[in-house]
């Protein structure tokens, strides 16, 4: 178990601060709200404040406090103020791993610039300097100040962050007006980098100079009103359906005007990548334009098709799972990591028995033993309805908003403060220095990340598929599809299940029955599931429990004033950023588990959630392993209502390969590979001892001898490499 310093950290860190560990704590607000269907716009709000949010130097002056040991680089410091410029932003996930590449590039460049043999990604150039590691903080602080106030300009980050920018700069004690390019200095140099990366961002397919608008994409079916029953006007059950909310804020807790927004980023397959390659693109001809998918899971289940069991079998599975969301059911569960985790990976068409479609989760057993320790795990048996409830709120878009790809920085920064943790790149060599260390994680985590958004947008975009509470709702007012000789058949219509999915009848309404409260409905779907915000009287001490009601009000667990996120549903974009995260932690520490064996959060009774009060009893949410964090991580988005099984694991599938891919580039350019391929001795002459190294490489399946750069080692690798050799290094 953590000390409370350590725990102290990841909040700090991680923006977490709803944690019992802080000094100050977290009071709920207990001002009364009106019922949540008339709520105003201020109260809708206070939903998304209920939450502390602290400043970056709020933030570091708490760290320093409490472990005044501790050493932040200034990439870390930079990199803690870039976060909290992404929760007061727009909750806009492919923006925002955009954001935490081109940072991370702009860092890296800084640092690379006074190394000889490291190769830069964005801005070539070579410097030295008397003091390099002063000269590295300054190029790197200037890149940092001008790139973050050009990407933030128009943002609703900007009254809070601007001046956290300054405050920073006049900490380290740089002059913010000085703006020129021209030179040899630092300051200059830093300067050159963010203008270059700022040019590049214009020109990389973003669309960023016309506000990251759509050029192409228009969803095909009419906006969905949640607020009223059903999903009467759909078009087709099988594509994106937009959201028309009487007020509308996104996970950041902005208002977007015209009560909807756009689909994010559907043509995101077109943004320069970190590392993705030809291998990796499919193009596609529809809906009269070409369409780049990037590691193509294929197509989802369809509605209407030979698949339609399959699409049926998860939609139901996501109301299955809506009916855990209350304590007061009494099922209690072991959320240890001797109790969960632990699950191996499964194919796609293994889905029906890797989710445990009635009790939720999935095979997982759980460990046996902490690796560390060598004892077990304690056990910590909590209700399976508080459980889930936190897990949708804790993974729903990252702490306070910063979005899944910020969500895995801080993961990865609470990873290195640790106190048993060594700065070993790989877990081998020499302990790095912090900035070092820093730089080339913050690269790795944020190229991959990067390549995430693009694969897994270039999914969603093409397509283009429904998300669960428009295909819940649709089919459900077809009717029911398990007995013809009962009332509301239609064989488009959705599995009754006892207990969980049922007809309503006049048996089923006399008084005393489960359906009572529906009476004058007969004929109609109930679902035993969460029953929504309008059963929220106040976020802050009332809660909408599990019970029946019309399938046609069914309602992801989330806020009234989001429903779910503006774009389509296939694939998961949190599966993918997970298990590429996952996989990026798992290398560059060398260990798949989490220091000491466990990583922690603590969610207090009563003071964690924000859409509803709770949880009823104090929980610390526990992973051994990184990979064990990004399986719950998908699992949160099934809990919520925010994907299907179909939407899961083939964006898993998608991270398993990115990861490793954006893991392996990044190397290539620390090592000086990029631009000398066979220099794998790494001293900028290619010789003899460069065959050796390479042979190593390829023998062990180091993925650096794929010098074809098609996921594979063969033959064609050893003639890429002979043909390097003779090219030598420039």
């Amino acid at each position: 178990m953590f000390t409370n310093s350590q725990k102290l950290t990841l909040c700090a860190g991680m923006a977490l601060c709803a944690s019992t560990t802080l000094a100050a704590g977290v009071a709920k607000s207990t001002t009364k709200a009106a019922p949540a269907n008339t709520m105003t716009m201020d109260q809708h709000k206070l939903v998304m404040t209920k939450q502390v949010s602290r400043s970056t130097a709020e933030k570091r002056a708490l760290i320093r406090e409490n472990q005044g040991d501790l050493h932040h680089s200034v990439a870390r410091m930079w990199n803690e103020v870039l976060l909290d410029s992404i929760r007061k932003d727009f909750a806009r996930p492919t923006v925002h791993a955009r954001n935490l590449y081109h940072t991370s590039a702009a860092m890296w460049d800084a640092w690379a610039a006074y190394d000889e043999q490291a190769d830069q990604i964005l801005h070539q150039e070579k410097l030295s300097a008397d003091d390099v590691e002063a000269a590295r903080e300054e190029a790197m602080s200037y890149a940092m100040y001008r790139l973050l106030r050009h990407r933030f300009l128009f943002s609703p980050a900007l009254p809070f962050m601007f001046p956290e920018y300054d405050l920073l700069m006049g900490e380290l004690g740089y002059d913010t007006s000085f703006t020129s390019e021209v030179g040899d200095s630092p300051a200059a140099l830093g300067n050159r980098i963010a203008a270059t990366i700022i040019a590049h961002g214009l020109a990389d397919g973003s669309n960023e100079q016309l506000g990251y608008a759509n050029l192409r994409y228009l969803p095909i079916n009419p906006p969905l009103l949640p607020d009223f029953p059903g999903n009467p006007d759909i078009i087709d059950p099988n594509r994106w359906q937009p959201l028309a909310l009487e007020f509308f804020l996104d996970q950041s807790g902005n208002p977007i005007p015209g009560g909807y927004p756009d689909f994010l980023s559907p043509e995101w397959g077109d943004v320069t990548s970190f590392s993705l390659n030809e291998n990796d693109l499919d193009v596609y001809n529809a809906r009269g334009s070409d369409w780049a998918v990037w590691h193509d899971p294929g197509a989802p289940p369809y509605h209407g098709t030979e698949t339609e069991d399959s699409y049926k079998w998860g939609y139901e599975m996501v109301v299955a799972w809506s009916s855990h969301l209350d304590p007061a059911t009494g099922v209690m569960i072991d959320v240890s990591p001797g109790g969960i985790g632990n699950a191996q990976l499964p194919e796609v068409a293994q889905e029906q028995e890797y989710y445990n479609f009635a009790d939720g989760g999935d095979w997982g057993q759980g460990w046996d033993l902490n690796p560390v320790t060598g004892l077990p795990y304690e056990p910590q048996v909590v209700p399976l309805g508080d459980y889930a409830r936190i897990l949708a709120e804790f993974w729903a878009d990252g702490p306070d908003s910063e979005t899944p790809p910020g969500h895995w920085f801080s993961v990865m920064n609470y990873v290195s403060d640790h106190p048993l943790f060594e700065k070993k790149f790989m877990g081998e060599g020499q302990v790095l220095d912090d900035l070092e260390w820093d730089v080339k994680s913050y690269l790795v985590m944020g190229g991959s990340m990067h390549d995430c958004a693009i694969s897994a947008w270039s999914v969603k975009g093409y397509y283009d598929y429904v998300r669960p509470v428009s295909a819940i709702r649709y089919m459900c007012d077809l009717g029911q599809c398990t007995d013809e000789n009962l009332a509301s058949y239609h064989p488009g219509g959705i599995n009754l299940m006892p207990g969980v999915i049922e007809l309503i009848t006049a048996e089923t309404t006399a008084p005393g029955e489960r359906h009572e409260m529906l009476i004058g409905n007969e004929g109609k779907i109930a679902v035993n599931a969460w029953r929504g915000p309008t059963f929220i009287d106040d976020p802050d001490t009332s809660v909408a429990g599990v019970g029946w009601i019309l399938a046609e009000n069914w309602w992801p667990y989330q806020r009234p004033s989001f429903v779910s996120p503006p774009f389509a549903g296939y694939v998961s974009g949190h599966s993918v950023f997970s298990r590429s995260a996952a996989e990026v932690m798992t290398l560059l520490t060398g260990t798949p588990f989490f220091p000491g064996g466990m990583g922690e959060f603590e969610a207090p009774m009563n003071e964690f959630l924000v859409f509803e009060d709770g949880p009823s009893m104090d929980i610390t949410l526990q992973w051994a392993t990184y990979q064990d964090a990004s399986d719950q991580t998908s699992l949160s988005r099934i809990w919520g209502g925010i994907h299907p099984p179909a939407d899961d694991l083939p964006g898993r599938h998608m991270g398993q390969v990115i990861g490793p891919e954006a893991f392996t580039e990044a190397r290539r350019y620390f090592s000086g590979l990029k631009s000398c391929p066979a220099d794998f001795q790494g001293d900028g002459v290619v010789d003899f001892y460069d065959v050796s190294k390479f042979i190593s490489a390829y023998m062990s399946n180091d993925q650096l001898a794929d010098i074809s750069r098609d996921n594979q080692l063969n033959v064609d690798d050893i003639f890429e490499f002979i043909d390097a050799m003779k090219n030598g290094c420039p």
